[in-house]
């Protein structure tokens, strides 16, 4: 009985700093990150792959020089699901535009030729047959949803921190600050910022967002809130602009 009642006073703590906080109960729990949002920092990815189509065309007002530009959209812990061996083995060898193409709505693949400058890597053939095949959508579907996603948080406090710190070093105090302020107390702690050393200088090159459960039309703000947190990673890095090379 004693147990009980243990739990029971530990579940209303839980309930009731949800209520001051604002938050969702769940989010004042510990969540479950059941898929990632990666998202790059196209100048900082292009220091490393220069070679790339999409960077040897990126220009200092192209939407990828100040906003976030879709990776992937990553189901937890599941990779080619129902895939050929054939285009396994294509994929891990980087052959992508050897796998099948993927057929999206005329508006689908406008809006991801733009938020995914890799596209013209055959990016998205490679995201759907490693990540998109397990994420139980069809291909418009998955896509519709992570450009949704990315358009979300370009137009959020996060997306306007890095633009406005183009050439300087971001912390991760303000990342997480922005993630608070754009998407609930505690946004912050579900996020994780990849850094990558180019010449004396440590550049943001990456975020992955912890996402939970929902369906494909829940807002980001409740995905992220349904999350388990996660480690930050980077303390801090510089947000590259365009040809720094």
């Amino acid at each position: 009985m004693k147990h009980f009642l243990s739990m029971s006073v530990i579940a209303l703590g839980v309930i009731a700093a949800a209520v001051l906080t604002g938050q969702p109960a769940f989010a004042a729990g510990k969540g479950k990150t059941t898929s990632l949002l990666a998202v790059s920092w196209q100048p900082a990815f292009c220091e490393t792959r220069p070679n790339k189509p999409e960077c040897k065309s990126q220009t200092a007002d192209r939407y990828d020089a100040s906003h976030f530009t879709l990776h992937g959209l990553w189901p937890m812990r599941k990779n080619y699901c129902g895939v050929a061996q054939g285009d396994i083995d294509a994929d891990k060898k980087s052959r992508w535009t050897e796998l099948p193409e993927v057929k999206l709505s005329d508006a689908t693949r406008k809006a991801l030729d733009r938020v995914m400058p890799g596209t013209q890597s055959s990016l998205e053939r490679h995201e759907w047959i490693k990540h998109g095949t397990c994420a139980s959508l069809a291909q418009d579907d998955y896509f519709a949803q992570a450009v949704s996603l990315i358009e979300t948080l370009n137009a959020s406090p996060v997306n306007a921190l890095f633009a406005g710190k183009v050439g300087q070093a971001v912390t991760q105090a303000e990342v997480q600050s922005a993630f608070d302020t754009g998407f609930g107390s505690g946004a912050g702690q579900r996020v994780k910022m990849r850094c990558v050393q180019d010449g004396d200088r440590r550049i943001v090159t990456e975020l992955t967002i912890g996402l939970g459960d929902g369906d494909a039309k829940a807002p980001l703000k409740d995905l992220i809130q349904a999350a388990g947190q996660t480690k930050f990673d980077c303390e801090q890095g510089i947000v590259d602009p365009v040809g720094s090379q």
